[in-house]
């Protein structure tokens, strides 16, 4: 989504080149084309492609102190790589993250038969903690995403007099709570996208899988009124255009960032952070926060969970009812209108 700058490809590109220089020349190869395999066949996120790839690097280093190569690896040395991170501490979503990594790396080495056998394929980490998010109250949603016209403080939010700026972040907090975005899916959005009139807006989620959502009333009119009065002024000059200093990214990006730019996972976070400090004392939330929010509380409201999992765009069921949980209030309410003997 917001990897579709390119900018950032060519950043990440020189980065992991510049890592790949360090290993033996099998394992970079190797670890290239699953790389590639990642992407133009499994079309997995930006995101998830780098840090598989960082994953099994580390595994190739490690495993060069020894003398072996990744496709020398067996399934002892593979536990001893884990055993070694978790005595440096690294948290338990990290090491079944690495170990996720390493098993899809043996899996598809086999099937192409760079490896005899599959040594990850008993590999597991340990289970990461089963911890829910922040989940905002009603109240304190719609406190959040009115904050950009109502706030006063104008040295940590900026001036609400600014009305560009005021519109694009209106626009934005109401698009994350009101739609359940991911920051990815929010900044990867084009001006082709979004369908104010009919309410809908066009996402890409993670794996390339795109679906339509509906866009409420709020958000819809937030997006209009940015459209018409506020994203002219994120524009490139016509200057930098004819200078070739634009790239199609940023001319079609739906949000600007003050750099002129597509706003990024970066700039939401950021912004989001400023609104929440000055209307939520106390509180901590991030873009994660509003979309958890969003699934929260149409449970709350009676939806049914397999709607829920098409809005959020899971594949899996047991993802959403990992994600969401439902008031307790509600559950013993369920109970008694339910149950004959209740």
């Amino acid at each position: 989504m917001c990897y579709k700058s390119e900018t950032h490809s060519t950043m990440w590109r020189t980065s992991t080149s510049s890592s790949a220089s360090a290993l033996v020349p099998g394992d970079a190869r190797a670890i290239d084309a699953f790389v590639d395999h990642l992407k133009l066949e499994r079309g997995l996120s930006a995101h998830t492609v780098r840090a598989y790839g960082d994953d099994v690097r580390s595994l190739s280093t490690f495993l060069s102190r020894g003398g072996r190569s990744l496709l020398e690896a067996d399934h002892a040395i593979l536990r001893r790589w884990l055993a070694q991170l978790r005595t440096r501490g690294y948290a338990r979503s990290s090491l079944h993250r690495k170990a996720a990594a390493v098993r899809t790396f043996y899996g598809w080495a086999h099937r192409r038969g760079m490896t005899p056998t599959n040594p990850a394929t008993l590999l597991s980490g340990p289970s990461p903690a089963s911890r829910l998010p922040t989940v905002l109250k009603p109240i304190e949603a719609e406190m959040l995403t009115t904050a950009p016209g109502r706030a006063t403080d104008a040295a940590s939010v900026g001036d609400p007099s600014a009305d560009p700026r005021t519109l694009r972040d209106h626009a934005v907090l109401e698009l994350l709570y009101g739609c359940g975005l991911r920051v990815a899916e929010l900044c990867g959005l084009d001006l082709e996208d979004v369908d104010v009139d009919g309410q809908r807006i066009r996402v890409m989620g993670k794996g390339g899988k795109e679906r339509v959502l509906p866009m409420g009333d709020f958000a819809a009119r937030a997006v209009r009124d940015y459209l018409r009065d506020g994203r002219a002024a994120f524009m490139p000059s016509a200057e930098a255009e004819d200078a070739g200093e634009v790239g199609s990214a940023a001319l079609s990006a739906l949000f600007l960032n003050r750099r002129r730019k597509r706003m990024g996972p970066r700039d939401a976070r950021a912004m989001v952070d400023r609104y929440v400090r000055a209307v939520l004392e106390g509180r901590k939330a991030s873009p994660h926060t509003l979309r958890h929010s969003f699934a929260t509380h149409l449970l709350e409201g009676g939806a049914d969970i397999r709607s829920v999992q098409e809005l959020l765009g899971h594949a899996s069921l047991a993802t959403t009812q990992r994600y969401t949980h439902v008031s307790r209030g509600r559950l013993f309410e369920a109970y008694r209108q339910s149950h004959p003997r209740a």
